[in-house]
């Protein structure tokens, strides 16, 4: 076991304080600072630090995927298959979503026949993996994700008594399903900008009378609209929004994203573990590169019950995230001042993550302490690896691979 030093990444929705907070650094930072990642992704893998010199994460398991990744090794290629990060957004996250596997590789097969450059900001995909991923709220975490109930949209939208939203009312209202949500979404995001910039405001102006009549149904989302649109004005994804599940996450609850669910997250901080990917579609609510037609190609428009993960407790300090994705597996620990050493039960290798107080990671004789906001990394080969909270309670997420 050896400690994995994570990649910081600097985007326009993260923030000058948490991050610098978490691995108490000065505050604030320099730059908006939005994702710490652990992993060994090409575009920015952790570094793993071997007797006073930093190595590539992805150097190292490509050097020995087997002692590395173990039994796993073949199965996924002899590539550490999750990716798992801090993210920290302090403003809202593009409308996006993410492609299944058979879409991802036929993608990046195509953009590289076009010669597009791996970090070129016109690029879609930048691997040929799809990208599940689970999100778990550290604080509240405000997100939307997936389409609504149409029954529900159909409500909001009657609710807002806006006369220019009468026909797609009418027209979801007649046609409650994926098919009635695939038009009604479709026509929204491709609106001519001249026909956005008209009805927008009559929609606005719908949000704001709903706020002021004091009603509670849709508040949340309501309000959202009204925010979004003050961050993004003129953006077609804020009328988009008026047709996702408007989500609140306390803090250790769970959001799973299968391939195709629209979603957005718009504030807080969370542990979040995915597929080895960065493929990203965006649909809007962004200045990064959009491209409707092939965010259009990939969106699954049947209506997403609110995919929340609870944590299952397994025994009195560990919850386990159940989700279906193969790749990955997260546990969190609460590490009570004084206990004993718990066992770190897990599949492969492994990237442990502390995101409070103080970690002591045995094995053997072997000792590591893990601060707040630092990770350790275990190669399959580690055995018999387990935790103690040092001067005071801690939290540690373990990640691993899916099916344990």
């Amino acid at each position: 076991m050896h400690e994995l030093v994570g990649a910081l990444r600097s985007y326009a929705w993260g923030s000058r304080t948490v991050l610098a907070q978490l691995c108490g650094r000065p505050v604030p930072s320099a730059h908006p600072e939005a994702e710490l990642w652990f992993g060994a992704h090409p575009a920015d893998p952790a570094r793993v630090r071997i007797d006073g010199h930093t190595e590539s994460l992805l150097e190292l398991v490509a050097a020995d995927p087997q002692r590395q990744l173990g039994a796993v090794a073949p199965e996924f290629g002899g590539r550490l298959p999750f990716l798992l990060k801090i993210l920290a957004a302090e403003e809202p996250l593009s409308l996006q979503a993410h492609p299944s596997a058979d879409q991802a590789r036929a993608g990046f097969e195509r953009e590289n026949l076009q010669r597009v450059p791996l970090d070129s900001p016109m690029r879609n995909y930048r691997d040929d993996s799809h990208k599940p991923e689970l999100v778990v709220a550290l604080n509240r975490f405000e997100a939307l994700a997936g389409f609504r109930d149409p029954h529900r949209t159909v409500a909001l939208l009657t609710a807002l008594a806006v006369p220019e939203l009468k026909q797609y009312t009418e027209l979801l209202a007649a046609q409650p399903d994926s098919s009635g949500l695939r038009t009604v979404f479709t026509t929204w995001i491709t609106l001519p900008q001249a026909i956005l910039d008209t009805l927008l405001p009559k929609v606005l102006d719908g949000c704001v009378s709903y706020l002021a009549a004091s009603c509670e149904e849709f508040v949340s989302e309501v309000r959202t609209v009204l925010e979004l649109a003050e961050a993004y004005p003129g953006d077609a994804g804020v009328l988009a929004a008026l047709l996702i599940n408007r989500i609140t996450l306390e803090p250790g609850q769970g959001l799973f994203l299968a391939a195709g669910n629209l979603h957005a997250y718009l504030n807080g901080v969370g542990v979040e573990i995915m597929a080895n990917s960065d493929n990203v579609l965006r649909g809007g609510l962004t200045p990064k590169h959009v491209d409707v037609p092939e965010l259009l190609r990939v969106l699954d428009f049947e209506p997403l019950a609110l995919p929340i993960v609870t944590p299952e407790p397994v025994d009195e300090h560990s919850f386990r995230y159940r989700t279906p994705a193969p790749e990955f597996a997260l546990r969190r620990f609460e590490l009570a001042d004084g206990a004993d050493p718990t066992p770190i039960p897990r599949t492969g290798p492994g990237i442990m993550l502390c995101t409070a107080g103080t970690v002591r990671m045995l094995q053997g004789g072997d000792s590591l302490l893990i601060p707040q906001g630092g990770a350790a990394w275990i190669s399959a080969a580690d055995t018999d690896i387990r935790a103690q909270a040092v001067d005071g309670a801690a939290q540690l997420f373990c990640a691993c691979v899916g099916g344990e």
